[in-house]
């Protein structure tokens, strides 16, 4: 089936008792070792379903005969699906006609279906039932009352077994009600009163209700009337006769069991079916039929059910005869091969024997059973022996008088493949009809069980609506069995073939008349002389090429010959095949399978090299494939990239054409959202407009007032976003005491004590005067003035003629703190830890504030900047440039005053840090007011409500790059720009 991808079946025959039922049996289970190697859930679901379901349809529908313990009673096909892997997959079971005549009667020797349940079944369940373990009990196990000891422990096999496959516990309750209501059904009895029938055990009606699930009374009426309906819609209610009466109860117990049968294989057909397969994602599927049907029988007393199994054999062996021995000569004889003709016997006569239209014994079956009148089976008999007395293979009694073995107006004979049985001809019509009357099929529809309700969709039909007359038995029976062959036919055949070894069930006896018997009818030496003249395997060319021709080098991978019988040839002949094989005309027979076995170990070999080159190849192409999807889609991203691209260019070059021309230099113009690859570019192209902008704002101020101009920036840089005021909306003036509008009448005295200090001290410019207010570490404040030079910080005394109380040399100061509200305290950090701490007052205008002006003043110091020994960089030179402003010692490189490099920032009088990148090391650490900053000092400890102003904006380069400039430094540094002045 893998191989070649094609549906086989499996057709096991024999007599009965030969061992079919084992032989599946065995198949089931060899199917279900070898596959599913990697435990796929499903597929274990359905082999333990088609495994569970031999052991529920044995306990159904086997029983045991005089022939055989285990004799099957009806007919099971079973299509087994497989997924391309050869994993089951699902599968589905077609039963044939059940010999339901089983459960109301058994044959000396044997056993009706109902051993199990009352053998084997509980107490208590025994009890709830209304039944007894006594088989005695009960009419229809009378026959077969002798007990086994495997009955308990069968049944509980069943029980197992129906709860794997899916059956729930309301089911499985249904079904032991209807088996126990058929056993209570055979017990009733009926008696006639006055023209009346009645039911002798009325208990027993009320019993049969219980388990069926229906009123009492309807089942009272359905049991001893039946509605006809005489038309015009009018219906009669007929009373049946006691034996009338016992007939129907007969027909509805075999109809109730037969439709419980049906409704098992349904049940379990739906536990097998397979789910989600959808041959377009799983790939194809393919099929094992498994036959395994009654075999032929020849009973003491032989009624309609052997003439039917007998009859189904007969078919089953015409097929082996026409596919083994007919076609396949005839096959030999088409393609030109040398082939003596070897003769056989064909079973065709008897065949058409019985299921002839017209004129076979089914037809005559049905044409008395359709006939007006009172036809009985005496009458049929007589009708066959008339129409069919000169068959070869049929005989009577009237026909030969002198056969002593058979009955007269009984009992006729067919001389079948297998040997000859006498029919009893008692009960043919009966059976055939299979009467029942619509009674029963509407009580049952109308059941209250669901499970009884399902096996009875006919009974929603009103009376007046059925008018069709049923088919026969006999033409279902011979309807399915003729697509039962042609279904297998459709497949590739295999046959096991069955042999009996005894008559006496034992396994010890070899009987070898009995065994020659069964070979000879079987047809297998005719098989054999067929297989041994014959060969042992056959292929068209193109497909022999397709499995075999990597195995040469002539036919691999395609050949260039005139055609695939030379090619077929040549690959044979390389091997040395040639006197193993011939050569039809369109097929290349091989007569020894060895010579296939050998073909394939060479294929087996070749095979992983083959696929590992497909693969290389697949793998090659879904490579280069999504290397193209790839590049598409690199090429669509490349492009939607500079779509994106030159809209935002475009959009950029829209918004700032006319830049020159506004009076903001384009400072109110929005830039557009750039794409993410843009969104450096435009970081950088911010920088260099703001750039831009500050030169065309600054080229347009005098030199003189470009010093003011830095140091403001400076001071922003420093002091932007951490302080509220300090003093960036008016002109520095600087020496704030030697103006008399700021010092009146004291203005004179401090220019003579400046000069003084001058003269005494040469420094070069005064950076800063104001009148202070000095707080000792007591917390003690005194008015001072603050005097800053180039050279040092002085501390005077206004009221002492502005004398020097202490004069602090630049290069001693290490930093200078502020707060962050609009106080101007200011504290000079000294080396000497001996810090200032001012306030500066008596300013004019009063609100003014001159705390920037004044660290923009310490910062021009030279002292401030820190000696080699503490770091390991010199100081940066001032520019020796003659522009006003352009020697401060921050601002020697213009971009370097447009950066903001603050690390600390001031929000609510709470100091915040802000990390900034590694510094590397030649970096400054920060000033601290608490603590002046030492050498060795890892973090400066700076006290609440205080700025830290950064060294580099005191003039001290530093290795330290920060991300971004500061927004306020860019801000204020424009809009100072704007104002032209100071």
């Amino acid at each position: 089936m893998k191989r070649r991808a094609k549906d086989t079946c499996i057709v096991i025959s024999g007599e009965s008792g030969a061992g079919k039922t084992e032989a599946s049996k065995y198949i089931m289970q060899y199917i279900a070792a070898i596959t599913n190697p990697t435990q796929r859930a499903e597929v274990e679901r359905v082999k333990n379903v088609l495994l569970k379901s031999n052991c529920v349809l044995e306990a159904f529908g086997n029983a045991k005969t005089n022939r055989n313990d285990n004799s099957s009673r009806f007919g099971k096909y079973m299509d087994i699906n497989f997924d391309f892997k050869g994993d089951p997959t699902g599968g589905h079971i077609h039963n044939y006609l059940l010999e339901k005549v089983r459960c109301l009667w058994a044959q000396t020797g044997g056993r009706c279906s109902h051993g199990n349940l009352l053998l084997g079944a509980p107490a208590t369940l025994l009890t709830s039932l209304h039944l007894c373990r006594d088989p005695g009990t009960y009419r229809y196990t009378q026959e077969g009352a002798q007990g086994d000891v495997n009955d308990a422990s069968g049944y509980q096999a069943v029980e197992e077994a129906m709860a794997v496959i899916g059956f729930s516990a309301e089911e499985l309750g249904s079904v032991r009600r209807i088996l126990a209501a058929i056993l209570h059904l055979g017990n009733l009895r009926f008696t006639q009163e006055d023209e009346t029938t009645l039911v002798e055990d009325t208990s027993g009606v009320s019993v049969l209700a219980e388990l069926t699930a229906t009123a009492p009374e309807s089942l009272r009426r359905a049991l001893l009337t039946r509605t006809v309906a005489a038309g015009a819609g009018e219906l009669i209610e007929k009373v049946h006769s006691p034996k009338e009466a016992a007939y129907a109860r007969d027909a509805c117990a075999k109809a109730i069991y037969e439709r419980l049968f049906c409704w098992i294989v349904g049940r379990i057909n739906a536990g097998i079916a397979a789910r989600g397969y959808d041959a377009r994602v799983h790939g194809k599927s393919t099929v094992i039929g498994v036959l395994d049907i009654y075999g032929f029988e020849i009973f003491d007393t032989n009624s309609f059910e052997q003439f039917c199994i007998n009859y189904c054999n007969e078919k089953l062996q015409q097929l082996f005869i026409e596919l083994i021995l007919r076609q396949e000569q005839a096959e030999y004889q088409r393609e030109g091969i040398t082939w003596q003709s070897i003769e056989y016997f064909s079973n065709e006569p008897i065949v058409e024997l019985v299921e002839q239209p017209h004129h076979g014994i089914l037809a005559l079956l049905d044409e008395a059973c359709l006939a007006a009148g009172t036809v009985t089976d005496h009458l049929f008999l007589a009708s066959m022996d008339t129409r069919l007395g000169h068959h070869p293979h049929y005989t009577s009694r009237k026909l030969c008088p002198t056969d002593k073995t058979m009955e007269f107006n009984r009992d006729f004979r067919i001389k079948h493949y297998a040997g000859d049985v006498t029919y009893s001809v008692e009960g043919f019509l009966d059976k055939n009809k299979d009467t029942l009357f619509q009674d029963f099929k509407r009580l049952f529809y109308n059941s209250v069980d669901p499970v009884l309700r399902a096996m009875w969709p006919d009974g929603e039909q009103s009376i007046t609506e059925v008018t069709k007359r049923p088919l026969t038995t006999g033409t279902l029976f011979k309807n399915s069995i003729v697509a039962l062959v042609e279904n297998l036919a459709s497949k590739e055949p295999y046959y096991v073939r069955c042999i009996k070894p005894n008559d006496q069930k034992s396994p010890t006896l070899f009987d070898v008349e009995r065994c020659r018997h069964q070979v000879s009818y079987l047809g297998l030496l005719e098989n054999v002389r067929v297989r041994r003249a014959g060969f042992a395997y056959r292929q068209p060319y193109h497909r022999f090429l397709l499995r075999y021709k990597m195995t040469c080098e002539y036919t691999w991978p395609n050949h260039l010959m005139a055609s695939d019988q030379e090619a077929t040839q040549a690959l044979l002949e390389q091997h040395g095949f040639q006197d193993d094989v011939a050569y039809g005309h369109t097929k290349v027979f091989i007569r020894t399978p060895r010579t296939l076995v050998c073909l394939e170990q060479e294929r087996a070999q070749l095979i992983p090299i083959i696929v590992l080159l497909l693969q290389k190849a697949w793998r090659g192409a879904l490579a280069r494939r999504r290397c193209r999807r790839l590049r598409a889609a690199y090429t669509i991203m490349a492009g939607y990239k500079r779509h994106k691209v030159r809209a935002y260019l475009r959009e950029l070059l829209r918004r700032f054409q006319a830049v020159r021309t506004l009076p903001d230099f384009g400072k109110s113009v929005v830039w557009p959202e750039p794409p993410v690859v843009l969104a450096h570019f435009q970081d950088a192209s911010q920088r260099l407009f703001r750039r831009w902008r500050a030169r065309q704002i600054i080229k347009n101020i005098p030199p003189s007032e470009m010093g003011q101009i830095r140091a403001k920036v400076a001071a922003m840089a420093a002091l932007g976003g951490l302080r509220e005021a300090w003093g960036c909306q008016r002109g520095w003036a600087r020496d704030y005491l030697s103006s008399p509008s700021e010092n009146p009448g004291l203005a004179l005295v401090f220019a003579r004590r400046l000069q003084s200090l001058k003269n005494k001290v040469h420094f070069g410019s005064v950076l800063f005067s104001c009148h202070v207010r000095k707080i000792n570490r007591f917390g003690k404040s005194q008015d001072r003035a603050i005097l800053v030079t180039d050279q040092h910080v002085y501390k005077l005394d206004p009221r002492k003629r502005y004398l020097m109380m202490r004069a602090i040399p630049l290069s001693t100061v290490t930093g200078l703190s502020v707060t962050s509200c609009r106080a101007q305290l200011v504290v000079f950090h000294t080396q000497s830890q001996e810090d200032l701490a001012v306030c500066l007052h008596k300013m004019q205008p009063a609100g003014d504030n001159r705390v920037g002006e004044l660290d923009q003043a310490g910062a021009a110091g030279p002292g401030l900047r820190l000696h080699p020994a503490e770091l390991p960089w010199a100081p940066a030179a001032a520019d020796g440039g003659d522009t006003a402003g352009r020697g401060h010692p921050g601002f020697q490189q213009e971009p370097r005053w447009l950066r903001a490099l603050l690390a600390w920032e001031m929000r609510g009088g709470q100091l915040v840090h802000h990390p900034l990148p590694t510094p590397c090391p030649h970096s400054a650490p920060l000033a601290s007011a608490a603590a002046p900053l030492q050498p060795h000092d890892p973090q400066p400890r700076i006290p609440p409500g205080t700025i830290p102003v950064p060294l580099c904006a005191l003039g001290i380069k530093s290795c330290l790059r920060p991300t971004q400039p500061s927004e306020s430094s860019q801000d204020c540094s424009a809009e100072w720009g704007e104002r032209r002045g100071p």
